[in-house]
């Protein structure tokens, strides 16, 4: 099943006059409706791929994991028993993959793959922006600096450590629905996020 990449996410209505909400697309899913699933995807598509390409900093490496996600999901559809809902269950999906990749680029010890994503997402790392850098070189060497320093020490954090990390600061997500994504209790993800955040003020304490 091919995935196009530029699908935008649309909205969860049906081409019928009274709209399907998530739950029944699901179901219609399952019960082998394409046209649900493809619903399905043009929903969460834009976010599955943001996701991955804030975590893994690499588009190509972001698309390819975004595409096993889906590939995950319409195979495994039928699995699926709404005990959680479908973008917790989603979620998982691509954050177990993202950190089967980071383990195993950690194990490899590979150099940091050049750091862009589809939607230009790591100009947010760039925490003291330089509104007028020609005017201000002092200030932005500073930023660039910063910025480096940011992604060296998000390299050097666990997996989990930097998974939770960057869906809190990142993509702006709770730590209840982090526990959820990442498979493990609301705690849990608060104290890894501690860690991370410890790690990360010890590592920028000249900057702050």
């Amino acid at each position: 099943m091919a995935i196009g990449k530029g699908e935008a996410a649309t909205t969860l209505a049906s081409a019928s006059t009274a709209p399907l909400d998530e739950a029944d697309l699901v179901r219609a899913a399952q019960r082998g409706d394409q046209s649900a699933f493809e619903s399905l995807v043009r929903v969460y598509d834009q976010g599955v791929l943001k996701l991955a390409g804030n975590l893994l900093r690499n588009e190509q490496d972001a698309f390819d994991i975004y595409q096993e996600t889906f590939l995950r999901v319409y195979r495994n559809l039928h699995s699926f028993r709404f005990d959680c809902s479908f973008r917790t269950w989603l979620y998982r999906i691509v954050t177990n993959l993202c950190l089967d990749y980071l383990r195993r680029k950690k194990v490899r010890k590979e150099e940091p793959a050049t750091r862009t994503t589809a939607e230009g997402e790591m100009d947010r790392l760039s925490v003291v922006p330089a509104e007028n850098p020609a005017g201000d070189p002092q200030r932005s060497l500073l930023s660039d600096q910063l910025r480096r320093r940011v992604e060296s020490v998000l390299e050097q954090l666990t997996p989990r450590e930097r998974l939770v990390f960057e869906m809190r600061h990142f993509q702006g997500m709770r730590l209840r629905a982090i526990g959820e994504a990442v498979g493990t209790s609301e705690e849990a993800a608060k104290n890894c996020l501690f860690r991370a955040t410890q790690k990360m003020r010890v590592a920028l304490g000249d900057f702050l």
